[in-house]
């Protein structure tokens, strides 16, 4: 990518945000489940009340989601991802040195706050607003390299902890998490940022006409169905394949490489951005993943049926993730992405922090994982449905 702004070429800012962004997934997200354990045996704290407030401080990262996009809009990315970087790592600080629960719990809400300018979204949109034409390939990149975020950090995490304590081990990933996403946010993401306001039949549209528009609404509503039952789906896999007789290890397998399927579906989208409108992959993508999930319960206990079936659900959630991350722009185009694309986004975000909790219990009212997955499949449709009704003829082709 050998275009510049302000003299700067943009595959450097793309290179940045790739680093940023894998970092605070990284650091801020993956950390924790490896460091878990082990903060259970060090504090006594029950398992339940720290991944409590774990999830307490993912709901306010997607809620703040909402105002940070409106500041993005108007000044640009590169002081909110800066500072959103340096609370990351004070609030990791403040977690490593909690004397009691309710200062750890105030720590995860901190780190929430931190990742509604650390994660996705708006490095989401600073791609769009710079990259123009080619923000689909440039999105693409980005979630690619995203994909090895627990890659990377959860074994580093899990040789930390083998060599420091927990606290000590959040203290190393706080400075390093320092150098890998303030300083390059402050140096490389100085770009101009001159936003435009929309038009149309030469008036301005302001953003809250769209807020309030049907299209908007059932388009919020349908991503919100789909990211409850990804993460549901996601979380509640193990125990399901368990529950179909496979051994916990095989299951482990089938999980981990339902990821390597999620890069896959991500390779594959920017073909079919090029080839089909927003309509035809909104819907597509969306009851692709429904059969996917409707399936898993129909198959065949045995190790690779299974393992490939999560591997093409994986592909359909990695498809449905740049499905999510573009149809903003593709619809009501990039000049307004920053502040729409937070409150699309926020309600998702909400959904999937409670989508463990809502998985879990719905399996037990209904008698198993396996009419879970249904009802999930089911969720899917009417998901699907919404979209096509929003989209109506927009973006056929």
């Amino acid at each position: 990518m050998e275009e510049r702004v302000d003299g700067r070429p943009l595959l450097a800012v793309l290179v940045t945000l790739c680093v940023t962004v894998t970092a605070a997934y990284g650091v801020l997200y993956y950390a924790f489940t490896v460091l878990q354990p082990q903060i259970v045996d060090a504090t006594g704290w029950s398992a339940a009340a720290i991944t409590t407030a774990f999830s307490a401080g993912t709901l306010v990262g997607a809620v703040a989601g909402i105002p940070v996009g409106r500041v993005i809009q108007r000044f640009g990315p590169r002081w909110v991802m800066a500072g959103a970087s340096l609370l990351g790592a004070l609030s990791l600080l403040v977690v490593a040195a909690a004397p009691s629960y309710w200062v750890f719990a105030l720590g995860w809400l901190l780190v929430g706050l931190s990742t509604a300018g650390t994660f996705y979204p708006p490095a989401f949109a600073a791609l769009t607003h710079w990259f123009g034409t080619r923000r689909v390939d440039a999105i693409t990149t980005l979630t690619l390299a995203g994909g090895f975020a627990s890659t990377i950090f959860a074994p580093l995490t899990d040789a930390l902890a083998g060599w420091v304590e927990w606290r000590w081990t959040y203290v190393i990933l706080a400075g390093a998490f320092v150098v890998l996403t303030f300083v390059p946010s402050i140096v490389v993401l100085d770009l101009a940022w001159e936003p435009t306001a929309p038009k149309e039949d030469g008036r301005p549209v302001r953003d809250r006409d769209v807020l309030r528009s049907s299209r908007f609404v059932l388009l919020t509503l349908a991503g919100t169905l789909v990211s409850m039952a990804v993460f549901a789906s996601i979380v509640h896999l193990v125990p399901f394949l368990v529950e179909h007789g496979l051994s916990a290890t095989t299951a482990a397998w089938a999980l981990g490489l339902s990821g390597a399927g999620q890069v896959a579906g991500r390779a594959f989208y920017p073909m079919l951005a090029r080839r089909f409108g927003v309509r035809a992959r909104m819907i597509g993508g969306v009851l692709w993943f429904a059969a996917s999930i409707a399936l898993l319960p129909l198959l065949p206990a045995v190790g690779w049926v299974m393992i490939v079936a999560s591997v093409l659900t994986g592909t359909a959630r990695g498809l449905y993730t740049l499905i999510a991350a573009t149809v903003v722009s593709d619809v009501w185009g990039p000049e307004r992405y920053a502040a729409l694309n937070g409150v699309y986004s926020a309600p998702a975000g909400v959904a999937g922090a409670l989508a463990p909790a809502v998985g879990a219990a719905l399996a037990t009212v209904l008698g198993g994982y396996d009419a879970l997955y249904w009802v999930l499949a089911g969720i899917v449709l009417v998901a699907a449905l919404l979209a096509g009704v929003a989209l109506g003829s927009f973006g056929r082709r």
